[in-house]
Protein backbone atom coordinates (compact mmCIF):
# COMPACT_ATOMS: atom_id res chain seq x y z
CA UNK A 1 0.00 0.00 0.00
CA UNK A 2 1.42 3.56 -0.81
CA UNK A 3 2.29 6.23 1.48
CA UNK A 4 -0.71 8.44 2.91
CA UNK A 5 -0.80 11.49 4.90
CA UNK A 6 -1.58 10.68 8.58
CA UNK A 7 -4.69 12.65 9.06
CA UNK A 8 -5.76 10.43 5.90
CA UNK A 9 -4.97 7.53 7.47
CA UNK A 10 -6.31 8.24 10.80
CA UNK A 11 -9.83 8.82 9.00
CA UNK A 12 -9.63 5.52 6.43
CA UNK A 13 -9.22 3.76 9.81
CA UNK A 14 -12.57 5.06 10.97
CA UNK A 15 -11.02 7.08 14.13
CA UNK A 16 -12.37 10.27 13.24
CA UNK A 17 -12.85 12.93 10.17
CA UNK A 18 -9.74 14.54 8.70
CA UNK A 19 -10.36 17.40 10.01
CA UNK A 20 -10.28 16.24 13.58
CA UNK A 21 -7.67 14.12 12.97
CA UNK A 22 -5.79 17.29 12.12
CA UNK A 23 -6.62 18.45 15.64
CA UNK A 24 -5.65 15.52 17.40
CA UNK A 25 -2.05 15.28 15.48
CA UNK A 26 -2.03 19.42 16.02
CA UNK A 27 -2.11 18.49 19.77
CA UNK A 28 0.43 15.79 20.13
CA UNK A 29 -2.57 13.14 20.79
CA UNK A 30 -0.63 11.03 17.72
CA UNK A 31 2.25 8.92 17.24
CA UNK A 32 3.79 7.33 14.97
CA UNK A 33 6.53 4.39 15.76
CA UNK A 34 6.04 5.71 19.50
CA UNK A 35 6.96 8.88 18.31
CA UNK A 36 4.42 12.15 18.49
CA UNK A 37 3.74 13.50 15.16
CA UNK A 38 2.55 17.38 14.93
CA UNK A 39 3.47 17.54 11.62
CA UNK A 40 0.54 17.56 9.04
CA UNK A 41 2.69 16.67 6.22
CA UNK A 42 3.62 13.66 7.87
CA UNK A 43 3.21 10.70 5.47
CA UNK A 44 2.74 7.16 7.01
CA UNK A 45 2.76 3.19 5.16
CA UNK A 46 0.20 1.41 6.79
CA UNK A 47 1.39 -1.89 6.65
CA UNK A 48 4.74 -1.05 8.42
CA UNK A 49 4.36 2.25 11.00
CA UNK A 50 2.61 1.75 13.68
CA UNK A 51 0.30 4.61 14.66
CA UNK A 52 -1.39 5.32 17.91
CA UNK A 53 -3.93 8.09 19.29
CA UNK A 54 -3.88 8.73 22.62
CA UNK A 55 -1.85 5.77 23.43
CA UNK A 56 -4.38 3.39 21.61
CA UNK A 57 -3.40 1.65 18.39
CA UNK A 58 -4.82 2.41 14.95
CA UNK A 59 -5.30 -0.02 11.81
CA UNK A 60 -7.17 0.42 9.02
CA UNK A 61 -10.20 -1.46 9.19
CA UNK A 62 -11.21 -3.25 5.74
CA UNK A 63 -14.70 -3.71 6.52
CA UNK A 64 -16.41 -0.40 5.82
CA UNK A 65 -20.14 0.09 7.16
CA UNK A 66 -22.38 2.10 6.08
CA UNK A 67 -25.98 3.66 8.19
CA UNK A 68 -29.07 5.51 7.83
CA UNK A 69 -30.02 7.09 10.83
CA UNK A 70 -33.47 8.47 11.85
CA UNK A 71 -32.20 11.02 14.51
CA UNK A 72 -35.07 11.78 16.62
CA UNK A 73 -34.82 15.72 18.12
CA UNK A 74 -33.06 16.00 21.30
CA UNK A 75 -29.65 13.66 20.60
CA UNK A 76 -26.39 15.11 19.40
CA UNK A 77 -24.60 13.88 16.11
CA UNK A 78 -21.31 12.95 18.13
CA UNK A 79 -19.47 10.20 19.15
CA UNK A 80 -19.27 11.65 22.48
CA UNK A 81 -20.83 13.06 24.98
CA UNK A 82 -19.22 16.53 26.49
CA UNK A 83 -22.09 16.47 29.65
CA UNK A 84 -22.74 12.99 31.65
CA UNK A 85 -26.54 13.25 30.91
CA UNK A 86 -26.35 14.28 27.31
CA UNK A 87 -28.25 11.74 24.09
CA UNK A 88 -25.62 10.88 21.40
CA UNK A 89 -26.81 9.01 18.29
CA UNK A 90 -24.49 6.70 19.35
CA UNK A 91 -26.76 5.26 21.82
CA UNK A 92 -29.36 4.48 19.18
CA UNK A 93 -26.89 2.11 17.28
CA UNK A 94 -25.74 -1.08 18.26
CA UNK A 95 -22.60 -1.35 16.21
CA UNK A 96 -19.42 -3.11 17.03
CA UNK A 97 -17.05 -1.44 14.79
CA UNK A 98 -16.00 2.50 15.19
CA UNK A 99 -18.48 4.89 13.29
CA UNK A 100 -18.84 8.54 13.13
CA UNK A 101 -21.65 10.57 11.88
CA UNK A 102 -20.92 12.45 8.35
CA UNK A 103 -21.63 16.10 8.64
CA UNK A 104 -24.34 18.01 11.68
CA UNK A 105 -27.67 17.71 12.34
CA UNK A 106 -28.48 19.97 14.94
CA UNK A 107 -29.68 18.94 18.60
CA UNK A 108 -33.48 20.35 17.70
CA UNK A 109 -33.82 18.92 14.48
CA UNK A 110 -34.38 15.18 13.27
CA UNK A 111 -34.51 13.03 10.12
CA UNK A 112 -32.06 11.19 8.31
CA UNK A 113 -28.13 11.15 9.14
CA UNK A 114 -25.34 9.04 7.59
CA UNK A 115 -22.53 7.13 9.91
CA UNK A 116 -19.31 5.24 8.11
CA UNK A 117 -15.99 4.15 9.29
CA UNK A 118 -15.60 4.87 5.68
CA UNK A 119 -13.12 8.24 5.78
CA UNK A 120 -13.19 8.62 1.81
CA UNK A 121 -16.97 8.74 1.68
CA UNK A 122 -16.77 10.71 4.78
CA UNK A 123 -15.09 13.68 2.64
CA UNK A 124 -17.02 13.13 -0.64
CA UNK A 125 -20.08 14.11 1.36
CA UNK A 126 -18.71 17.14 3.26
CA UNK A 127 -16.63 18.47 0.48
CA UNK A 128 -18.48 20.93 -1.12
CA UNK A 129 -16.71 20.25 -4.62
CA UNK A 130 -19.33 17.33 -4.78
CA UNK A 131 -22.60 19.26 -4.45
CA UNK A 132 -24.56 16.49 -2.63
CA UNK A 133 -27.96 17.55 -2.21
CA UNK A 134 -29.81 17.56 0.97
CA UNK A 135 -33.39 18.54 1.41
CA UNK A 136 -35.57 19.10 4.66
CA UNK A 137 -39.04 19.58 5.58
CA UNK A 138 -39.36 23.07 7.46
CA UNK A 139 -42.46 23.89 9.70
CA UNK A 140 -42.15 27.61 10.87
CA UNK A 141 -44.18 29.47 13.32
CA UNK A 142 -45.78 32.06 11.62
CA UNK A 143 -47.38 32.20 7.64
CA UNK A 144 -44.21 32.76 5.00
CA UNK A 145 -45.28 34.88 1.95
CA UNK A 146 -43.75 33.72 -1.81
CA UNK A 147 -41.55 36.91 -1.54
CA UNK A 148 -40.00 35.20 1.70
CA UNK A 149 -39.45 31.99 -0.03
CA UNK A 150 -37.95 33.53 -2.91
CA UNK A 151 -35.43 35.47 -1.32
CA UNK A 152 -34.37 31.86 0.88
CA UNK A 153 -33.67 30.40 -2.67
CA UNK A 154 -32.18 32.77 -4.30
CA UNK A 155 -29.70 32.92 -1.18
CA UNK A 156 -29.46 35.08 1.47
CA UNK A 157 -26.17 36.58 3.24
CA UNK A 158 -25.09 35.25 6.09
CA UNK A 159 -21.71 34.46 8.24
CA UNK A 160 -19.37 36.39 5.74
CA UNK A 161 -20.87 35.23 2.56
CA UNK A 162 -24.08 34.44 0.71
CA UNK A 163 -25.82 31.11 0.83
CA UNK A 164 -26.09 28.95 -2.36
CA UNK A 165 -29.13 28.91 -4.68
CA UNK A 166 -31.81 26.34 -3.52
CA UNK A 167 -34.78 24.61 -4.66
CA UNK A 168 -38.05 25.58 -2.38
CA UNK A 169 -41.46 23.69 -2.55
CA UNK A 170 -44.44 25.03 -0.56
CA UNK A 171 -46.38 22.49 1.25
CA UNK A 172 -48.83 24.56 3.44
CA UNK A 173 -48.92 28.29 4.50
CA UNK A 174 -46.61 27.12 7.37
CA UNK A 175 -44.19 24.65 5.78
CA UNK A 176 -42.09 23.99 2.82
CA UNK A 177 -39.20 21.62 1.44
CA UNK A 178 -35.95 23.04 0.50
CA UNK A 179 -32.94 21.86 -1.04
CA UNK A 180 -29.46 22.37 0.13
CA UNK A 181 -26.07 22.08 -1.82
CA UNK A 182 -23.89 23.30 1.53
CA UNK A 183 -24.33 22.91 5.14
CA UNK A 184 -23.43 26.12 7.35
CA UNK A 185 -23.89 25.59 10.89
CA UNK A 186 -27.55 26.00 11.91
CA UNK A 187 -28.14 27.53 8.34
CA UNK A 188 -32.13 27.02 7.69
CA UNK A 189 -32.97 28.05 11.38
CA UNK A 190 -30.13 31.48 10.55
CA UNK A 191 -31.92 32.12 6.68
CA UNK A 192 -35.73 31.58 8.01
CA UNK A 193 -35.30 34.11 11.10
CA UNK A 194 -33.97 36.44 8.13
CA UNK A 195 -36.99 36.48 6.53
CA UNK A 196 -38.95 37.09 9.74
CA UNK A 197 -40.00 33.80 10.90
CA UNK A 198 -38.57 31.23 13.37
CA UNK A 199 -38.43 27.54 12.22
CA UNK A 200 -40.38 25.29 14.86
CA UNK A 201 -40.04 22.04 13.33
CA UNK A 202 -36.94 20.81 10.97
CA UNK A 203 -36.21 17.57 9.55
CA UNK A 204 -34.00 16.23 6.70
CA UNK A 205 -35.75 13.45 4.57
CA UNK A 206 -32.45 13.25 2.09
CA UNK A 207 -29.12 13.37 2.01
CA UNK A 208 -27.75 12.82 -1.79
CA UNK A 209 -29.65 9.83 -3.39
CA UNK A 210 -30.21 8.48 0.25
CA UNK A 211 -34.02 9.08 1.29
CA UNK A 212 -35.40 8.22 4.91
CA UNK A 213 -38.47 6.75 3.73
CA UNK A 214 -40.30 4.95 5.99
CA UNK A 215 -37.12 4.24 8.55
CA UNK A 216 -38.85 5.14 12.27
CA UNK A 217 -37.88 7.50 14.19
CA UNK A 218 -34.61 6.20 16.18
CA UNK A 219 -34.41 3.19 13.48
CA UNK A 220 -31.27 2.67 11.65
CA UNK A 221 -30.78 0.61 8.83
CA UNK A 222 -27.55 -0.36 6.63
CA UNK A 223 -27.46 0.99 2.81
CA UNK A 224 -27.78 -1.10 -0.35
CA UNK A 225 -25.32 -1.69 -2.34
CA UNK A 226 -26.70 0.42 -4.72
CA UNK A 227 -26.94 3.30 -2.39
CA UNK A 228 -23.34 3.10 -1.44
CA UNK A 229 -22.58 2.88 -5.34
CA UNK A 230 -24.28 6.21 -6.21
CA UNK A 231 -22.47 7.93 -3.10
CA UNK A 232 -19.08 7.07 -4.26
CA UNK A 233 -19.39 7.58 -7.59
CA UNK A 234 -21.66 10.93 -7.12
CA UNK A 235 -22.77 12.94 -10.42
CA UNK A 236 -22.12 17.33 -10.29
CA UNK A 237 -25.67 18.60 -9.63
CA UNK A 238 -25.87 22.19 -10.16
CA UNK A 239 -28.99 23.98 -7.96
CA UNK A 240 -30.91 26.65 -9.84
CA UNK A 241 -32.81 29.07 -7.47
CA UNK A 242 -36.17 27.38 -7.83
CA UNK A 243 -40.03 27.78 -6.04
CA UNK A 244 -43.00 26.15 -6.55
CA UNK A 245 -45.79 27.85 -4.52
CA UNK A 246 -48.52 25.54 -5.39
CA UNK A 247 -49.55 23.58 -2.90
Amino acid sequence: MAFMRLQKFLSSAGVCSRRKGEEYIRSGRVKVNDRIVKELGTKVDPQTDQIAVNGNTVELNHDNIYIALNKPKGYIASCSRRQADEKIVMDLLDISLRIYPIGRLDKDSSGLLLLTNDGELHHRLLHPSFDHEKEYEVTVDRPVADGALRKLAQGLPMMGTKTRAAKIKRLSARRFRIILQEGKNRQIRRMVRKVGARVSRLKRVRVANIKIGRLAEGSWRHLTEKERKALLAPKKVEVNATIVTDR
